[in-house]
């Protein structure tokens, strides 16, 4: 059976506090919000076809990066552009495109 006396807990130090607080508050840079980051930059909006978004059609509004690298994510948002899932589809399908008819001819 398992001890149920007390126990000693360890507190992390006052800066590892302070960066896990900064963390749930959401206002560390991180690969994991900016999504919410591009959207507040650019607006939801497709930055190729224009087509404007909502909050009821929003997940269909996708964040493509501009060098194909998903963990280049500057603050200035200078690597993404919202496209719509149909522009962004396009835009990945023209290079498969362009390397399969420069192999056929």
């Amino acid at each position: 059976m398992a001890n149920k006396g007390p126990r000693t807990v360890v507190l992390p130090s006052a800066e590892k506090a302070a960066a896990l607080v900064k963390k749930m508050r959401g206002e560390v840079d991180s690969n994991e919000n900016y999504r919410s980051k591009s959207l507040r930059i650019n607006g939801a909006i497709c930055a190729k076809c224009g087509r404007e978004f909502d909050q009821g059609n929003l997940s269909l509004l996708t964040v493509h990066h501009r060098d194909g690298n998903h963990h280049n994510n500057p603050p200035d948002g200078s690597n993404w552009e919202n496209l719509c899932i149909h522009c962004h589809d396009d835009e990945h399908s023209r290079g498969e495109l362009g390397e399969y008819f420069s192999k056929t001819t």
